[in-house]
């Protein structure tokens, strides 16, 4: 009897998944929980596992399709020979096809602004999906459409290459400056669709709120020597290394209940501040950039900090995170690791107003007053770059907010 393998709820908010990617064909002998093929929903990229060791007998979801939660994606066997006696229900099983897709949750939300209905709206993305793009140009909005352009669909060589036909060609009511035709030698890389997720929410975020930057210059130097002091004990009890990013976080959280109107919300005509302060951390992983959130942050000791955010990384870049870790987050902090450069402005991840990016930590000459007089000297410099949301924060707030987490990294008072 065939088990089937269905898609799974990954998350409560989640409703639907785009098969990504599979890793087996029919006929391959499979493991209990060994992954199967790669989802992408607009919460998560995740693994399915295997339910059962056995024989893959049919795949019935092709990839880029979309299906619903619980629906069917494969079915297995127990046997290599069983593929020829298969059911009859896995026989009449057809794989998904493009008709069935749907619009993606962002297409949806800019339809209801703009009024537009998804009826008879011809899909661009991934499976045929009706993206932002589709709507607006339905809506009548051609300057809107450069801002994700949409990626070559996966199913067909014959869709390929006609995707990359539209691709030389300029598009209609496009300046010529913002078309570029296809040269010998170019490499076409269509978006993963955690990519386009990614994408859409950066446009729609620079489209939502007027970002603000500020910056600080902190001096590590105390941070520098209690790291130092403490994390060769720390690894050897832990089991991993204590970097400058828990220390970071400490300060925010701490400075975030200071100023709450940091970590807040904006909804429709109102500010919400938030009671609970719940931390996204930035994670690069080989599919793209995700955000898991430590929950209730502020209650954490730096230990605790520091656990969590190892944990929720790796597990981020194992494929291990469900969706409802990675929602739910007040504010973010985005850390570019040790080739960071001096600073950057990261964009907010709606629907937050505040997001804070390190810097590269930097040996430089300041002047610092010794015995009365100042003298220059070198000291581990790290620049902290806020951005804001100024629908919600004003200068002021914002500024303070900055300054109070250079003075409690500078202060260093930390309990390891």
């Amino acid at each position: 009897m065939a088990i089937a393998v269905a898609l799974p709820a990954l998350g409560e908010s989640v409703v639907e998944g785009t098969v990504s990617r599979w890793l087996v064909k029919e006929g391959d002998r499979v493991e209990l929980d060994q992954p199967l093929v790669e989802v992408t929903t607009d919460k998560v990229d995740a693994e399915i596992p295997s339910p059962a060791a056995g024989v893959i007998e049919k795949i019935l979801v092709a990839e880029g399709a979309t299906v619903p939660v619980g629906a069917e994606l494969a079915l297995i066997t127990g046997a290599a020979q069983g593929a020829a006696a298969a059911p009859p229900r896995a026989a009449q099983a057809q794989p998904v096809e493009r008709a069935e897709a749907r619009p993606t949750p962002v297409a949806r939300r800019v339809a209801a602004e703009t009024a537009t209905p998804l009826a008879g709206v011809e899909g661009t993305g991934v499976a045929g999906r009706v993206t932002k793009r589709d709507v607006l140009e339905r809506a009548g909005a051609p300057a809107a459409k450069a801002s994700v352009p949409a990626a070559p669909a996966p199913q067909t060589e014959a869709r390929r290459s006609a995707s990359r036909s539209r691709a030389a060609a300029p598009a209609a009511g496009k300046p010529a400056y913002m078309s570029y035709q296809l040269q010998p030698g170019d490499r076409v890389i269509p978006m993963t669709p955690l990519r386009r997720l990614v994408a859409e929410h950066m446009v729609q975020s620079k489209r939502t709120s007027p970002h603000v930057g500020t910056v600080a210059e902190i001096d590590m130097q105390g941070v520098v020597r209690l790291r130092d002091q403490h994390k060769r004990d720390f690894q050897e009890t832990s089991g991993f290394a204590l970097t400058f990013l828990p220390f970071v976080v400490l300060a925010t959280v701490r400075a975030l209940r200071e100023f709450p109107r940091l970590n807040a919300s904006v909804l429709e005509d109102a500010i919400v501040e938030k009671k609970d302060v719940h931390v996204g951390i930035a994670v690069e992983t080989d599919k793209g950039l995700v955000v898991p959130v430590v929950r209730h942050a502020d209650r954490l000791s730096l230990v605790g900090l520091a656990s969590a955010i190892e944990d929720l990384s790796a597990r981020a870049r194992t494929k291990k995170l469900s969706a409802d870790e990675l929602k739910g987050g007040t504010f973010t902090v985005s850390n570019p690791g040790r080739n960071g450069n001096l600073y950057g402005f990261a964009i907010i991840n709606q629907p937050q107003v505040g997001i804070l990016r390190m810097g590269e930590i930097v040996k430089r000459p300041v002047v610092r007053p010794i015995g009365g007089d100042d003298a220059i000297v070198i000291r581990p410099i790290m620049h902290l770059a806020l951005s804001y949301d100024h629908r919600a924060v004003d200068g002021a707030p914002a500024n303070g907010f900055l300054f109070r987490v250079k003075q409690l990294l500078e202060e260093a008072e930390f309990d390891l």
